[in-house]
């Protein structure tokens, strides 16, 4: 197994969720932390407690994974022990909406593929070149259940998904003569604020989404990263589909009254 210590982790979208999940993980197992998120309070309160718990080193930024130019200026403005990230995990990522295609709104599009695919882009773009250089490195893509097959209503956020799918197929591929791990990891229902965001705050429709059924929680989806980010130097998982027991597709539940 692959030993985390004084590894530097570098997390998206790390302030609450999946992300804030896999950041105390690999906390625990001895990785010192970058967060970044928009939400700069909940990521420097988190970064001061996992500090002080797990006695490791953190570093929080504030990061738009949407606009290329702060993602560039922010990490070139970061001292060079961060730059040395041996594991990126891409979960920045959201859905806005759950309109029929032809009664979608253009602006829940946009933030979706602004958020989902060129976020991972441009981040992806700034610190691949430095695992490049060092032909060495880990990135860890969060997809979606529904990168690989749509729903109803899906449409725009599938195929952002579908699109982190192809992403994390082609990095490997170009990246295979550089020691570079490449995983997408593709949850199905996991309860986080993702419903809640989706519904624009809606509490009551959000949390219909999970009713009859336990859901995967966003500990269930880290555990999965740091497994995939622990195995030993010669093995690369390339994708893995998670889904609650009661879940066999992104259409078919077992919902019980």
């Amino acid at each position: 197994m692959r030993d985390l210590k004084h590894r530097t982790v570098f997390v998206t979208g790390a302030s609450s969720g999946i992300g804030k999940a896999c950041a105390t993980l690999f906390a625990e197992a001895g990785a010192n932390i970058l967060l970044a998120a928009r939400r700069i309070e909940k990521v420097n309160k988190l970064s001061e407690e996992l500090r002080k718990q797990y006695k490791i080193k953190t570093k929080e930024i504030k990061l738009d994974v949407r606009n290329y130019d702060e993602v560039t200026k922010t990490l070139s403005l970061i001292d060079d022990q961060w730059k040395q990230i041996d594991i990126l995990i891409n979960n920045a990522g959201l859905a806005r909406g759950f309109d029929k295609i032809h009664e979608g709104k253009v602006e829940d599009w946009d933030e979706m593929i602004d958020t989902n695919i060129k976020g991972l882009l441009f981040v992806t773009r700034r610190v691949l070149p430095l695992m490049v250089e060092r032909k060495s490195g880990h990135i860890i893509n969060i997809g979606s259940i529904a990168g690989h097959e749509t729903y109803p209503s899906g449409n725009v956020y599938a195929a952002t998904k579908f699109a982190v799918n192809a992403l994390s197929k082609s990095i490997r591929m170009d990246a295979l003569d550089k020691g570079i791990k490449v995983t997408s990891i593709d949850p199905g229902l996991v309860e986080t604020e993702f419903s809640l965001v989706r519904f624009s705050g809606d509490e009551k429709q959000a949390k219909s989404v999970y009713n009859g059924l336990t859901p995967l929680t966003a500990n269930d989806i880290a555990e999965t990263v740091l497994f995939c980010a622990t195995r030993p130097e010669n093995v690369n998982i390339n994708e893995m589909i998670i889904t609650p027991l009661a879940q066999a597709s992104t259409a078919h539940y077992y919902r019980k009254s």
